[in-house]
């Protein structure tokens, strides 16, 4: 696992991104630099973003899955819900119970 902020008296936030929702693999590094503000806004170490990236489905997710049960993670975070919703309906809810983690969105008000 890497991890891009070492205060390991921080809880450790991790990244989900669907590749395929993006335009650029440029949009991608923005969207990691901006999940590692969030999480040190947040008061989180930012651990590694997981990219599902086309035909791929579901690898980034499961090891996403692993990690959190793993390491105890308690908060994921995604750019928009859309990077979950399309993975079938309720996943927000599904994810969060099975793992008791949080899912935490950049564009959320």
């Amino acid at each position: 696992m890497i991890v891009d902020d070492e205060d390991f008296t921080k809880p450790m936030l991790l990244g989900y991104v669907r590749r395929d929702l993006l335009v650029t693999d440029g949009q991608v590094n923005q969207l990691e630099r901006e999940m590692a503000r969030f999480a040190h806004a947040e008061g989180f170490s930012m651990g590694s973003t997981y990219v599902e990236k086309p035909g791929t489905w579901p690898a980034a997710f499961e090891a996403l899955v692993e990690s959190v049960n793993r390491y105890d993670v308690t908060a994921i975070v995604l750019p928009s819900l859309l990077h979950f919703a399309v993975l079938g309906p309720d996943i927000k809810n599904i994810f969060e119970r099975a793992t008791d983690a949080r899912v935490l969105v950049l564009d959320s008000p």
